[in-house]
């Protein structure tokens, strides 16, 4: 088995391998391209994240700087996803971000873990777990969160959390660690802001 099949099985694996190292660095190469561009070169953003990316749909916006260690290769987006700056992504696994959500600004997704046995530790190995964000989902901003979560539809994560376990669908939580406070209701429809009526333009 290959130091990347054994990656993408979640196994312990050795990530200074040559193959993986050689395909990393093509890939990091792109990201670096990304975060280079201004706010005019919106066509080429556009077609460095269709080639940068494992998916990409419609109107998906990351804001430069954008950080991957695998420059986004295991990242994968739905449609209308934003990112305010400086998201970064340890993609050694595959992260899932459902249509709409957004993120503050310095957000962490790390799919990557080490073993806790100091000589494996030494010798640089790690394992991954998938992130999985589903749709409508906003993340705070500097939240952290941490390999295998899944976050379910709708909920919203209240900034500097640390998403340890998985988060259900319909709930703002937030916390070190992240937990569920309460659900959202039909009430939230009406007010923001911690009660203020919400008066739409529309």
């Amino acid at each position: 088995m290959t130091q990347r099949e054994r990656m993408k099985q979640g196994l312990v694996y050795d990530p200074s391998d040559p193959d993986l190292m050689e395909e990393q660095a093509a890939a990091v190469a792109l990201q670096n391209e990304y975060n280079a561009t201004g706010p005019y070169d919106t066509e080429k953003r556009r077609e460095l994240l269709k080639r940068m990316l494992a998916e990409c749909g419609e109107h998906c916006h990351l804001e430069p700087p954008f950080y991957a260690n695998w420059g986004g290769r295991h990242l994968h987006l739905k449609d209308n996803v934003y990112a305010n700056f400086g998201l970064t992504c340890v993609d050694d696994a595959e992260i899932y971000l459902g249509n709409n959500v957004m993120f503050g600004p310095h957000v962490i997704l790390t799919t990557a873990n080490h073993p806790i046995d100091p000589e494996l530790r030494r010798k640089g190995y790690q394992y991954a777990k998938d992130i999985v964000i589903e749709d409508n989902v906003w993340i705070g901003a500097n939240v952290t969160v941490l390999p295998g979560v899944h976050i379910g539809e709708n909920s919203v994560i209240g900034a500097g959390s640390v998403v340890t376990r998985d988060i259900p669908a319909n709930v703002v939580a937030m916390g070190i660690p992240c937990r569920v406070k309460r659900q959202i209701t039909e009430e939230d429809r009406k007010t923001y802001d911690g009660g203020k009526p919400l008066e739409l333009w529309y």
